[in-house]
Parts: C-alpha cells; structure tokens; sequence
C-alpha cells in the first residue's frame, strides 16, 4: 500500500509545525491532536490504564489550556457529543483508507521528533501520553507481527528514554523544578510498557503471516535484544528519579523473562523456538549484569545501589529455583539425555555465578544469618562472593547428581 497524496503533504509539513516560545501550550494541542491517528485499540495498555485511580492533584504542572488524559483519551476528545461523532467519523475515515498502518507508522517518527523538541515543562505533561500511545502501537506485533508499526514505537521508545536518562544524568529535569507527581506518571506508564512488552512480546514464538518472516527474524531478535538493552544497561544502571516500587517492577519484569525455559515442562521444553531461550538466557544475563558492582566503583549511585539490592535477591531466588529444578527433572528424565537448552542455562548460571563479584551495599541485602552476614562485613579480605553461601545447600545438592 501507499499513503494517499494528501496525507503525505500533511507528514511533510508537521515537522515544520514548532510553536513559538510565546505559545507554548500549543505543543500539548498539536501532538494531542497527532496522537489520535495512533491505533487506539483496546489493548493491555488501555485496560490496564482504565484501572488505575486518577494522578494526584498535587502535581504542580498544570495546563489551564488542555485537559489531561484522564479527563479524555488522548486528551483530545471534543467537548460535545456532536463533535465527538464527527471526529470519530473523520478519523475512521481516514485510517480506514491507509492499509496496514501505514500512515502510523509514517507518523511514529513525526511524533517523536516533536516530542523531543518541545519546551520543558509542555514535554513532562504529555510524556505518559506519548509512551501510552508507543507502547499501544508496539502491542499491535501480535497480530500484525510482519508490520513496521510496532518495530518503528519500539525505536521511538527507545530513543525517548535514552533521551530522558541522559537529561537526568545532567540534572536537566531538576533544574526545570519539575514535579515529583509528573515523574512519577513518566515512570508508571514506562513501567507498564515494559511490563507488557517484554513479558507478553519479546522472545516469544510469535506467528508470522508472509514469507518475508525469516529474513525479519534476525532484525527482530535484535530489536527485542536492544529493548532490552536500553532497560537493563542504560536506564537501571543510571542515577534515574525512579520510585522504588517502579525499580522492582523493572526487575521483576526482566526476571518473568529469564524464568521461561526453567519453568517448562522438561518434557516440553525441546519444543521452545532456539530464540526464545536465547532471549531467556539474555534476561538472566541482565540480572546478573544488575546485581555485579566489579567495574563499576567509578559509577556506583544511590539509584545504583538500590537496583543492586533488589536484582541480587531475585536472582539468587532464580538461582535456586533452577538449580532445584534440575535435580528434580534428572530424577524424572532417568537414563534420558536432559534438554540441551536446560544444560545451556544451568552451565551458564554456575559460570556466572563463579564470575559474580558484588558491592558491600549489595551484600547487606542477602538473605543470610544475621551472625554470617556481620563476619562478611567485617571480613576486609572477603572475596565480595558470599552470594554464593546462599546457595550452598543447593550446590551440596547438586554434588549427587549425574
């Protein structure tokens, strides 16, 4: 397909459309006003947003000349139903003459460019809207798994939150007195989309509808890897203004990720795509990236610190879980060869946890015997491995086995 005439005049031109510093607020209006023309479908973003409670009205940023999205999707519905209808009809219009997207996915990029160049204050108001907005067209891959829509949001997702963290490296947002509520809206919707995206998109044996899929594959696993990238390298590893509920829900999220090829069946889990356990070795790779400080004396943070806490005690009850399971599933398989991508990921698990060195702050959040816990602190010569004596009924385990 192709974008009519008249649509490919208006992509050329709203680059060009930048309010000028005495009409600020028009940014609201004009990317409110663009984001209609994103799919809009009742995905897991919507339903989940339509649950949550309204933000706190103690948010000092506020705009007299626009509602907010909780007052109306998107923040553009008109004010009467008459205009309502209207507008439904003209966009359905519109849309329903471009096939496949394509007038999304020609957007997309529109979009985030004019994000990215809007003032301050105008671009911390409608930052949940448009990761809202990016994370719907990213959920669009499970069934148009072959269209560009969801792998240009996810770029644009990408680039926004790259962006984002390193503002916050040059405390850019704190300078701008931006409010604390309003960050705290940024975080949540980021938290969703990755949530949703990670756990319920990537690293999944996803149908593909043209014979174009294998030639895609390896762009796709690349763009799945970079998601997960700009997460576990870039944005936990930065001093971010996240809340501490938002950190483990991060965490938490790559973790459902690295738990999908110990959780299967052994009997099942030859059948899982090569992919798919890759992407799970990935993730559990990320959690022990998370958890180490060796390296990182020069850019250890408060934010950093916390992250540590939090990745090292979900990732030694990881451990433990596929160290368990391996002795249960030896036992079943008898004098049967064990799976090989079990093989892969507890040979991996045992390398990376010889490898582990962690920082005193990490430490202190082990689940160790006070009495244990006090001598590794006084132990100036430790190691920084005593992760490994949370485990070690495991490994005593583990000696019996095949």
């Amino acid at each position: 397909g192709h974008v009519p005439p008249v649509l490919r005049t208006i992509l050329e031109i709203l680059p060009l459309l930048s309010p000028t510093e005495q009409l600020c607020s028009m940014w609201l209006v004009l990317l409110r006003e663009i984001l209609q023309y994103l799919p809009r479908s009742d995905s897991p973003l919507q339903k989940k947003e339509d649950e949550e409670e309204p933000p706190s009205t103690s948010d000092n940023i506020h705009d007299v000349h626009v509602r907010t999205k909780y007052d109306k999707p998107n923040g553009t519905a008109p004010t009467t139903p008459k205009d309502a209808s209207a507008l439904s009809e003209s966009s359905g219009s519109v849309t329903a003459a471009i096939p496949n997207h394509l007038f999304a996915e020609k957007l997309i990029p529109v979009v985030v460019d004019l994000f990215l160049k809007a003032p301050a204050v105008e671009k911390c108001i409608i930052f949940p809207e448009i990761i809202q907005n990016l994370g719907r067209c990213m959920t669009t891959r499970r069934d148009n798994p072959d269209s560009s829509l969801w792998r240009l949001a996810v770029e644009g997702f990408n680039h926004i939150l790259v962006d984002d963290v390193t503002k916050l490296a040059a405390n850019f947002w704190q300078d701008m007195k931006i409010s604390r509520p309003a960050r705290l809206r940024v975080w949540k919707e980021v938290a969703d989309v990755y949530e949703i995206f990670l756990v319920g998109y990537c690293g999944r044996a996803l149908p593909s509808n043209s014979l174009s899929a294998v030639a895609l594959s390896g762009a796709d696993e690349s763009l799945e890897m970079s998601i997960l990238d700009i997460l576990g390298d870039k944005i936990l590893k930065s001093p971010i203004d996240a809340p501490f509920d938002v950190l483990q829900r991060l965490i938490s999220t790559i973790d459902r990720c690295a738990s999908r090829t110990c959780s299967l069946p052994v009997e099942t889990v030859e059948l899982m795509p090569a992919h798919c356990s890759k992407f799970s070795l990935a993730c559990l790779h990320k959690l022990f990236s998370l958890s180490s400080s060796d390296n990182e004396a020069s850019k250890w943070n408060l934010t950093r610190a916390e992250v540590s806490k939090i990745s090292i005690t979900v990732l030694m009850g990881r451990c433990e879980y596929i160290l368990n399971r391996f002795l249960i599933d030896e036992n079943d398989l008898g004098e049967r060869n064990f799976p090989a991508a079990r093989l892969e990921e507890i040979i991996f698990i045992l390398q990376e946890l010889a490898r582990l060195k962690i920082h005193p702050d990490t430490a202190s959040a082990l689940p160790l015997h006070p009495v244990l816990k006090s001598g590794l602190a006084m132990d100036e010569n430790s190691d920084k491995r005593p992760h490994l004596l949370v485990l070690f009924p495991s490994f005593c385990e583990l000696v019996i086995s095949r």
